[in-house]
């Protein structure tokens, strides 16, 4: 009885600890060190799976709301830079169009996903 219960305790850890978060704020300070931005719209359920990658480390990439109904909105730099859609990743002067994999997202910008 007592290595079944072992057993039960022992995967139930296994599996929590794989449905652990990974704590992304450093990549993201990398990205907004190395200048790199997203550009998105506040309705852009694209841009809401891409921030929802980060998690709380959204908090530190340089993001640009395009739609001017959103908050901190500023149209006019997405259409300088020639935003078609969202979400768009900048990375070294480079427009990227799509939600990105953070494995992608880390070898474009040479930012250790760590």
């Amino acid at each position: 009885m007592k290595n079944i219960l072992f057993i039960a305790i022992t995967i139930s850890l296994l599996v929590l600890s794989g449905c652990a978060k990974k704590d992304y704020t450093t990549f993201a300070q990398c990205l907004t060190e190395n200048n790199a931005s997203m550009y998105g719209a506040y309705w852009c359920s694209h841009c809401a799976n891409q921030k929802k990658e980060f998690g709380s480390a959204f908090m530190y990439i340089n993001y640009v709301e395009c739609d001017a109904k959103g908050a901190k909105a500023n149209p006019a730099l997405c259409e300088e830079k020639g935003i078609q859609g969202y979400p768009t990743w900048e990375i070294h002067g480079i427009l990227f169009p799509g939600e990105m994999p953070l494995d992608k997202l880390s070898g474009l910008s040479g930012c250790p996903l760590s």
